[in-house]
C-alpha cells in the first residue's frame, strides 16, 4: 500500500485554549476559525520550566502528548496564548 504524505502550511504552535486545554499543532486560521492539523493535546508537560521549555526543546520523556485524530477546530476568540515551537525539534513528534 502507497503511503501518502501531506504538508501543512502554517507553523507549528502551543495553544492554551479556555477552560485549560493546551494543544500543539500546525495553525492554520482563517478569520475566527481556527484549526489545528497533526494536533496532539498536551495532557502532561513534563518540564521544570513550563510550556516555553517545551516549545523550545521539544517533549521529555515525561511529556504526555495525546494524538487528536489529526485536527482540532476552535474559535479564536477560546485562544488565551500561542506560543511558537522549535519546528526542528517538534517535526518528529507530531
Amino acid at each position: 500500500m502507497e503511503t501518502i504524505t501531506v504538508e501543512f502550511k502554517g507553523e507549528t504552535k502551543i495553544v492554551v485554549l479556555q477552560r485549560g486545554w493546551v494543544v500543539i499543532g500546525k495553525m492554520e486560521r482563517e478569520g475566527s476559525q481556527c484549526k489545528l492539523h497533526k494536533a496532539s493535546v498536551i495532557r502532561s508537560w513534563g518540564t521544570s520550566k513550563g510550556l516555553g521549555e517545551l516549545a523550545l526543546e521539544g517533549p521529555k520523556s515525561s511529556t504526555k502528548l495525546d494524538p487528536c485524530n489529526g485536527l482540532v477546530e476552535f474559535d479564536y476568540l477560546t485562544v488565551v496564548l500561542t506560543i511558537s515551537v522549535n519546528e526542528e525539534i517538534w517535526a518528529n513528534h507530531l
